[in-house]
């Protein structure tokens, strides 16, 4: 068994305020649980309106399909109009017997 964790530290420019940074990121986080089925919460930069660093993780029995996912996850996120990507960091985790 594999776990992916992968970090994404993103600028959010269109928001003037903490709510609307949290409209953007509880739309964003929903659409990657839906459309991936992969955990999601906000886990850096809680109080900077314009950044956030989200965490998204899974769990699969080959590393190839995590990177897919990943991957795939990646591309949503830059395909999402209201957020920039600055930063990615993929790791892979086996659990050992």
């Amino acid at each position: 068994m594999l776990v992916a964790l992968c970090r994404f530290d993103l600028r959010i420019p269109g928001v003037a305020s903490l709510k609307e940074k949290r409209h953007v990121v509880k739309t964003l986080t929903a659409s990657l649980r839906q459309k991936f089925n992969v955990a999601v919460a906000e886990v850096d930069h809680q109080d900077l309106w314009q950044r956030a660093t989200i965490g998204v993780s899974s769990v699969a029995g080959e590393g190839y399909h995590l990177k897919r996912v990943m991957h795939e996850v990646e591309r949503h996120i830059d395909r999402w109009g209201e957020v920039e990507i600055i930063d990615v960091d993929l790791s892979l985790h086996g659990l050992e017997d």
